[in-house]
């Protein structure tokens, strides 16, 4: 691995990191040499993603977290900080999504994904970039979505959410980078999993999504691991304020045949 890309020694929370693409970029960084702590809310997950990075021979701790709730984000800090003395690398991937018609969205519902996806970054990214700040040092790793750019079905509350992640973003690059802390975002395109095979496979949705995907297929999760390890290091010393599409060329289509 080129120096740069190298992330031996530096520390990385990803806070929902224990399933789906919290879970393949917390083991990818610690493929690249990172000591990770995944974190979540399921105690059970958080042990399971725990083993895996320790059998790649990196350290970790196992405490659940709510992003939602700032005291949890802050013993999150505190624990760490007594483990590795340090974090380098924050990665926020904590999200929830509903598809219902926008005319009569249930409040509650969008109050609860706007704290989670949105709120919850921002209460990640205030705890741990104080401490980033402090040592003139940090690489933040927001997960963005194709919806924070383009408007898909039944699905605003998302949207809404997730343009906002990408707002925040280049906010947080312009207060902080020269302090040395850098804010990047990740933006997936469409991602084949357990979760959405059944979506993606057998309904007219899943067909236009691939239809508007240029390379002609979905992506795989492993993917994304290089987008992140790019963001997480010296690599990207120059590199703030961006959302970085890992999307087959959706963003790019416009007709495809």
């Amino acid at each position: 691995m080129a120096p740069a890309l190298d992330l031996s020694g530096k520390v990385a929370v990803v806070i929902g990191g224990t399933s789906g693409i919290g879970k393949t970029l917390s083991l990818g960084l610690a493929d690249a040499g990172a000591n990770v702590v995944a974190t979540g809310r399921n105690a059970a997950n958080v042990e399971q993603v725990a083993r895996e990075i320790e059998a790649r021979g990196r350290h970790t701790l196992k405490i659940t977290t709510d992003t939602r709730d700032t005291s949890s984000l802050q013993r999150l800090l505190a624990a760490c900080l007594e483990r590795f003395e340090k974090v380098e690398i924050l990665v926020n991937c904590a999200g929830k999504i509903k598809r219902a018609p926008t005319v009569d969205f249930p409040e509650a519902d969008w109050n609860d994904i706007l704290e989670t996806n949105l709120t919850g970054t921002l209460l990640a990214c205030q705890v741990f970039g104080k401490h980033m700040l402090s040592r003139k040092y940090g690489r933040i790793i927001n997960i963005g979505s194709l919806t924070s750019f383009v408007g898909l079905h039944e699905v605003a509350a998302y949207a809404a959410s997730k343009a906002g992640v990408a707002a925040l973003t280049r906010s947080l690059a312009v207060e902080w980078s020269r302090e040395g802390v850098l804010t990047n975002a990740i933006a997936p395109g469409v991602f084949h999993t357990a979760l959405n095979a059944e979506l993606l496979d057998n309904t007219p949705r899943g067909k236009e999504l691939l239809m508007r995907t240029p390379m002609g297929r979905y992506g795989k999760l492993e993917e994304l691991v290089g987008a992140a390890v790019f963001l997480a290091s010296d690599s990207a010393s120059f590199v703030t304020g961006q959302i970085l599409a890992v999307d087959g060329g959706f963003l790019a289509s416009g007709v495809n045949q």
